[in-house]
């Protein structure tokens, strides 16, 4: 219920950012952060999608909006945003029901699974960072 709730919220976030702003928003892609996640979200929409979606500690509602703003097209971002939500929402669930018994079996496994995925993440934006070539963050 929790997967379908998210991506219902996330589905009308998506459908109103269209409705209300996209074309509006498109003069301030000219900066090549945005322009990129642009191209990258029009281009590869799901995979981008179902990445954002998966790593935690992303404003949910950025995502939302980048979307909306971005060319990606409508069933791959609900498709990805459901997938995409799934493990966290899993682990998170599991953890709060198990969490009268932090010995327990189901406890640990979530809460590895949660500390993995959050250091994961990390390792990778710092790689990102030692791999961007220079003035990349830098508009044109």
């Amino acid at each position: 219920m929790a997967v379908a709730g998210t991506t219902l919220g996330a589905v009308l976030a998506f459908g109103l950012g269209r409705s209300l702003g996209r074309d509006a928003l498109r003069p301030l892609l000219k900066g090549k952060i945005l322009a990129g996640l642009d191209r990258r979200l029009t281009d590869q929409g799901f995979g981008s999608v179902l990445v954002l979606r998966i790593v935690p500690g992303l404003p949910f509602q950025g995502v939302n909006l980048a979307a909306a703003f971005s060319g990606v097209r409508f069933r791959p971002y609900t498709t990805a945003t459901a997938l995409g939500v799934l493990p966290g929402t899993a682990a998170y669930v599991i953890a709060g029901a198990t969490a009268s018994v932090p010995s327990s079996p189901a406890f640990i496994l979530s809460t590895a699974a949660i500390v993995a995925v959050t250091v994961l993440t990390l390792a990778a934006l710092r790689r990102g960072r030692r791999t961007a070539p220079p003035n990349a963050g830098e508009p044109a």
